[in-house]
C-alpha cells in the first residue's frame, strides 16, 4: 500500500512541476507583448487551457506512455514508481548541472529503460515517436519561415501593423493563440506524469487525464510565475503578429501529434517555430546556429539520460542484477566523460587561437 501512496505522490508532484516549468510557458508571448497585462490572468488562462487540452485530448498520448511503447502486462506499480523517479530525478540533476531537458523526451527514454530491462520493447510504436521528434520541429520552422515571410511582407505595406499594441484584434488573437498552446500542453504533456499509473492500472485513462490536468493546471496557476516572466520578457523582440505566428504552429502541430497519441517536446516545436521567425526577419543567423546545436544536444541527451537511470533502477530494485547496471553505468559515464574531454579541448584549442591571434 505504501508503495501505491508512494506512485500517486511522485506521479502528482511531477504533474505539478510540468505545469510550472512548460504549461505555464505558453502565455509567455501575449504576457510579453503586453496583450495580457496581468501576470495573474496569463497564469489563470494557462491553467485552464491546460486543464481543458487534457480533459478533451489527453487520453491517447496517456495510452501511448502507459502501454504502446512497452507492454502493459509489465508496467505494475513497482515499474511504474521506477519510471516517474526515474524521469523525475533526471530532471533534477540536469537542472543541477544547467543542463536544459525535454520532459516529453526524458518519461518516453524511462518508460524504454524499464522495457530495456525487461528486454522488452514494442519498437513499432518507439520508431514512430522518434521519427515525429525530427519531423514535428523541421516542421514548425518552415511553417513559421513562411509565415514570417508573409507577415514581413504585409507588415511593410501596412504601417499599423507594425505597432501592435494600437491592433486591439491583433491581441486577442495573440491571446487566442497563446491559450490553443496551453490547450496543446495539456493534451500532450499530462501523460508524462499520469502515464505510467494507467499502464500499472492504478488509474484509468479518464481517471488519468482528468487528475493530471488538474495537477499541472494548479503547477501553471501556482508555482509558474518564474517561467511566465522569463519567457515574456525573452519574446518581447516579436511583434504580435509574429507572436500570434509562433503560438499558432506550435499549438497546430502538438494538437495534431496528441491525436494522433504522440507524445512531443513543446519547448522544442515552439523554438523551432521562433527560429523560423528569426530566419524570415534576419536570415540564417550565427545565433540562431547555437539554438540548433542545442536543441539537438537535448535531443540527443534527453531519453539516454532518463533511459540509464530507469535500466538501473529496475534492475536493482527488481531484478537485483548488479553487474548489468555496473556495465551500462560505464560506459555511460565513459561516454560523458569523453564527451566532456573532447568539449574541453576544443575550448583550449580555440582559447589558444585568439591569444595568438592578439598577438
Amino acid at each position: 500500500m505504501l508503495i501505491i501512496y508512494a506512485g500517486y505522490t511522485v506521479a502528482f508532484f511531477f504533474a505539478l512541476n510540468i505545469g510550472a516549468s512548460g504549461a505555464a510557458a505558453t502565455m509567455g508571448v501575449a504576457y510579453g507583448a503586453g496583450a495580457i497585462p496581468k501576470r495573474f490572468w496569463a497564469l489563470v488562462l494557462s491553467g485552464i487551457g491546460v486543464f481543458f487540452g487534457a480533459i478533451l485530448g489527453g487520453g491517447e498520448v496517456v495510452k501511448t506512455i502507459g502501454s504502446e511503447l512497452i507492454p502493459a502486462s509489465i508496467v505494475d506499480i513497482r515499474v511504474a514508481v521506477i519510471i516517474l523517479a526515474a524521469a523525475g530525478l533526471s530532471l533534477f540533476i540536469a537542472n543541477l548541472l544547467g543542463i536544459p531537458l525535454s520532459t516529453s523526451e526524458v518519461t518516453v527514454g524511462a518508460v524504454v529503460g524499464a522495457g530495456l530491462a525487461f528486454q522488452v520493447i514494442l519498437a513499432g510504436q518507439l520508431v514512430t515517436v522518434l521519427l515525429f521528434w525530427l519531423m514535428v520541429p523541421v516542421t514548425a520552422f518552415f511553417l513559421a519561415l513562411l509565415a514570417g515571410k508573409g507577415i514581413g511582407f504585409v507588415e511593410k505595406r501596412v504601417r499599423p501593423l507594425r505597432d501592435g499594441k494600437r491592433q486591439r484584434w491583433l491581441a486577442v488573437l495573440l491571446v487566442v493563440t497563446g491559450f490553443l498552446e496551453a490547450i496543446a500542453a495539456g493534451m500532450n504533456n499530462v501523460a508524462n506524469a499520469v502515464g505510467p499509473l494507467v499502464g500499472a492500472g492504478l488509474l484509468s485513462v479518464s481517471e488519468g487525464v482528468l487528475y493530471g490536468g488538474i495537477f499541472v493546471a494548479s503547477g501553471a496557476l501556482l508555482l509558474g510565475r518564474k517561467v511566465l516572466e522569463t519567457n515574456g520578457k525573452g519574446i518581447t523582440r516579436f511583434t504580435m503578429l509574429e507572436g500570434s505566428a509562433i503560438s499558432g504552429t506550435g499549438a497546430g502541430l502538438v494538437i495534431g501529434s496528441s491525436l494522433l497519441g504522440i507524445p512531443v517536446p513543446l519547448t522544442q516545436v515552439t523554438t523551432s517555430a521562433i527560429i523560423g521567425i528569426g530566419t524570415a526577419k534576419k536570415g540564417f543567423s550565427l545565433w540562431q546556429k547555437g539554438i540548433i546545436a542545442q536543441m539537438i544536444k537535448v535531443w540527443a541527451v534527453s531519453p539516454v539520460f532518463s533511459l540509464v537511470i530507469a535500466y538501473g533502477m529496475v534492475k536493482v530494485l527488481i531484478h537485483d542484477d548488479l553487474y548489468s547496471v555496473a556495465v551500462v553505468a560505464s560506459v555511460f559515464l565513459a561516454t560523458v566523460g569523453s564527451i566532456s574531454l573532447i568539449r574541453s579541448v576544443r575550448r583550449e584549442k580555440r582559447s589558444l587561437h585568439e591569444h595568438g591571434g592578439g598577438i
